[in-house]
């Protein structure tokens, strides 16, 4: 998997470079799929509005190149650790959450999250045995409840 991963360095090289970013792409293969590191003088730019460019750039290399990924992979692009830190925070959400649910009964609905942070939350979830989670709504308008089984 790592020649579709050397692709997509490359990829988003060239489209950083062409935008004018001064960014420098490096990738890597873990286990959730390939890891594309952004670094440079840039990065600020790149974290923006909670890094909403980390996730266009995801969303435009799986457009380019998700046929050649296995489902359970993915892209993931990260500057200064934005990732991994955001991943803790949902985990720590997440756990909050159930014991929110389990003192309470009621379901826990959060609040708007991408798909990447929603998956985040049902893979920690997923862990525990007396809950569930599912997404509701449509859209924009998509939210993720944690609830008893």
């Amino acid at each position: 998997m790592s020649n579709v991963c050397d692709k997509a360095e490359e990829l988003l090289s060239e489209m950083v470079r062409d935008l004018g970013f001064q960014l420098e792409v490096t990738s890597r293969w873990i286990d959730d799929g390939c890891l594309l590191n952004l670094s440079g003088p840039d990065v600020p730019l790149a974290l923006a509005e909670n890094a909403e460019m980390l996730d266009a750039f995801e969303v435009l290399l799986f457009q380019a190149l998700g046929r050649e990924l296995e489902r359970e992979h993915r892209f993931i692009c990260d500057a200064d650790g934005f990732r991994q830190t955001r991943k803790a925070e949902l985990q720590a959400m997440a756990r909050f959450a159930g014991e929110q649910v389990r003192k309470g009964g009621r379901p826990f609905t959060f609040g708007v999250l991408n798909s990447t942070e929603r998956r985040i939350i049902h893979l920690t979830i997923q862990k525990e045995e007396d809950l569930v989670t599912e997404s509701v709504g449509i859209g924009r308008d998509r939210r993720l409840q944690v609830r008893l089984k």
